[in-house]
């Protein structure tokens, strides 16, 4: 599932967070891990990555990683805030410098005309600021809904990391 433009932006994190001496941790739901395996497929990404949390369930987001859980009644899963929320609990949690998380509808069902198959939201926590990306793939398959998310968190990593 992993291409060589996302295997080149893992690098690319990997080589840019060693730079920085910055680490980071992953906390994923739609892409169930993804990210974090695309960062391990690079050699020496221990120095950079604590881990990943896969967060699948509501449940778990609030057990793993301190999602309110009525944060997630209110807004849905899938929203702004929660993935605001995962991306800075798992900071918290982990006690890294970045965090990046991603929340989204992959198909093929559980969309709707308020989130369709294909949404995903973003965010990015650091000691400084928490930052929110929203995509609307579109009804691309799972598959690819899920490789389109790595790519764009993978780039969210590299613009927080700076040049």
């Amino acid at each position: 599932m992993l291409d060589t433009e996302t295997l080149g932006l893992a690098r690319k994190v990997n080589d840019r967070l060693l730079l920085a001496e910055k680490t980071m941790v992953t906390a994923e739901s739609c892409t169930g891990g993804l990210v974090a395996a695309a960062l391990t497929s690079v050699a020496g990404s221990s120095a950079i990555l604590y881990g990943g949390f896969v967060t699948y369930a509501n449940e778990a987001k609030t057990a793993m990683i301190s999602v309110p859980a009525d944060l997630i009644a209110r807004h849905g899963a899938v929203s702004q805030e929660v993935a605001r929320a995962m991306a800075e609990g798992a900071r918290r949690t982990a006690g890294v410098d970045l965090a990046i998380a991603i929340t989204g509808i992959a198909g093929p069902g559980g969309g709707s005309d308020e989130k369709p198959i294909g949404l995903v939201h973003f965010g990015l926590a650091t000691a400084e600021n928490t930052i929110h990306r929203k995509e609307n793939f579109g009804d691309l398959g799972r598959d690819r809904i899920r490789q389109e998310a790595v790519r764009v968190a993978l780039e969210m990593i590299l613009d927080a990391c700076g040049p």
